[in-house]
C-alpha cells in the first residue's frame, strides 16, 4: 500500500481554502462599483466632465460603474428619466418643480450657474432700454426661463419688449448664425452660444446673471441640475454622494489643470483657442460654490417672479416652488 506524503492534503485543504478566499476577494471587488445610468446630451458640458473622469480614472477611484448614453437634445434626456431608461441627467430646476407639481417624484442637485445673456456688436445696445425698436433673437420659445426673466426684468422699467422689439423665436444654433451674419440686431443665447458669439467679437449687453439678481437672487443662482427619482435617491444616497464628489473633482480639474482642460475640449466642436478660452472661463464662472439652501433660497424667490409672468403654461399648478424641488441628501448639504 502506497502512503500519501504527510501533510499533502492539509497543503491541498490549504491552498484550496486560498483560492476559494481569493475568489471572494475578486468578486466582492468587482462588485464594488455602483452602477449609475446617464442619459446626457451629447455636446454638453456633463460629456466634457464625462472625458475628465475616464482620463483620469475618478469613476474607479469613486467605486462608480458609470454607463452612459449620449443624447442629442435635453428633452430626450426628459424622456428618459421619466421612463425609467436613466438614473440620473442633467436639466433645469424649473422643469423639475413644474414635474414635481404635476406628480413626479423628481428632485435636484445643483450643477451649474452658467446662464446666458443679450449679446449684441452694436456698440448702441448696452441696456434693456435699448433693445426697443431693435430686431432680438430669442433662442427657445416664448416660454423660455431666460426670456422670461429678461422680460420681467425690462418691465420693471415700464419696457414691453414684446412690444417694442422685433421678436424673433428660434433654435440657438440659426440664431447663431443670424446674429453672426448682422441679420438681427441682438440675441439672447444659450451660455455656450455666447461663448462662441464672443470670440466673433460680440460683446454681452446684458448678463442674465445680474437680471436674475435684480429679480430677487441673492447671488449667481444655479441654472441646471443633476435630477434623479427620490426613490432612487433613497436607495443609492451613498453611490450619489460619491457621484457627486467625483464630478466636483472634475470641475476642479477642468478649472485647474491643462491636461484636464484637453481632455474636456476633445468635446468641444472648435479648435480655436481664442474660443476655447471663453468656454473655459464661462464654465469655470458656472461652477457652483454656495449651500443647497442658499441655492434653492434664490430659486424660490425667481420662480415667483416665473410663475407671475408665465403663469400655469410655464410652472404648472403649483405658484410656489414646492420643498421637495432640491435633493438634500448630499454629504454637507453644499453645492458644487
Amino acid at each position: 500500500m502506497r502512503r500519501r506524503p504527510i501533510g499533502t492534503g492539509a497543503r491541498r485543504c490549504g491552498i484550496f481554502l486560498l483560492a476559494a478566499a481569493l475568489l471572494v476577494v475578486s468578486l466582492t471587488s468587482a462588485q464594488a462599483a455602483d452602477r449609475l445610468r446617464l442619459a446626457v446630451q451629447k455636446t454638453g458640458t456633463t460629456a466634457w466632465e464625462l472625458a475628465v473622469v475616464s482620463a483620469f480614472g475618478l469613476d474607479k477611484d469613486a467605486g462608480l460603474d458609470l454607463a452612459v448614453t449620449e443624447l442629442a437634445s435635453t428633452d430626450a434626456g426628459k424622456i428618459a428619466i421619466l421612463g425609467g431608461s436613466a438614473d440620473i441627467i442633467v436639466s433645469d430646476w424649473l422643469w423639475v418643480a413644474r414635474e414635481r407639481a404635476q406628480g413626479a417624484k423628481l428632485t435636484f442637485y445643483p450643477y451649474s450657474t452658467a446662464i446666458g445673456a443679450v449679446m449684441t456688436r452694436d456698440a448702441a445696445i448696452n441696456s434693456v432700454a435699448d433693445l426697443a425698436g431693435k430686431k432680438l433673437g430669442v433662442a427657445g420659445g416664448p416660454l423660455d426661463k431666460s426670456w422670461l426673466l429678461l422680460k420681467a426684468f425690462a418691465l420693471r422699467d415700464n419696457l414691453d419688449l414684446e412690444n417694442s422689439a422685433t421678436i424673433l423665436y428660434g433654435a440657438p444654433p440659426l440664431l447663431f448664425e443670424k446674429a453672426a451674419q448682422g441679420e438681427i440686431d441682438a440675441v439672447l443665447e444659450f451660455w455656450n452660444f455666447c461663448a462662441d458669439l464672443e470670440a466673433r467679437g460680440f460683446k454681452r449687453a446684458i448678463d442674465l446673471t445680474e437680471v436674475e439678481k435684480s429679480l430677487g437672487a441673492k447671488g449667481a443662482a444655479v441654472v441646471t441640475g443633476y435630477v434623479f427619482d427620490e426613490a432612487f435617491a433613497s436607495a443609492h444616497a451613498d453611490a450619489l454622494a460619491r457621484f457627486f464628489a467625483m464630478t466636483k473633482k472634475a470641475k476642479q480639474l477642468i478649472a485647474s489643470s491643462d491636461q484636464a482642460w484637453e481632455a474636456a475640449a476633445t468635446r468641444i466642436g472648435t479648435t480655436d483657442k481664442a474660443a476655447l478660452d471663453i468656454y473655459r472661463k464661462r464654465y469655470v464662472e458656472g461652477i457652483p460654490s454656495r449651500s443647497v439652501a442658499a441655492e434653492e433660497a434664490d430659486a424660490a424667490a425667481l420662480y415667483k417672479v416665473l410663475a407671475q409672468i408665465g403663469g400655469a403654461k410655464l410652472v404648472g399648478p403649483a405658484m410656489q416652488l414646492d420643498p421637495g424641488t432640491f435633493y438634500k441628501g448630499a454629504a454637507g448639504d453644499k453645492a458644487r
